[in-house]
């Protein structure tokens, strides 16, 4: 998985897999779009205003939390 940010566009993509040449967008709202293959595998989802959604709650801060051990991760993101 790679998350990356565009400052540039204001654009931020979490990118679950590599993409194929079949991949679909589909905009969920004015400030989601998720892209999935025809046979439903999700492949990304970009996020758009992004410093306006990351930075809403908990000051930018990306938290990776592992739901069996417990253990926790805080990244802080610039965006």
């Amino acid at each position: 998985m790679k998350f990356s940010y565009d400052p540039q566009y204001n654009i931020a993509y979490i990118r679950l897999r590599p993409k194929s040449s079949e991949v679909v967008s589909i905009k969920i709202s004015d400030e989601l779009i998720v892209d999935l293959s025809p046979d439903g595998t999700v492949y990304g989802i970009e996020l758009l205003n992004a410093n306006e959604q990351l930075m809403q709650s908990d000051n930018g801060r990306f938290l990776f939390y592992n739901e069996h051990s417990g253990q926790e991760v805080d990244v802080s993101i610039a965006v």
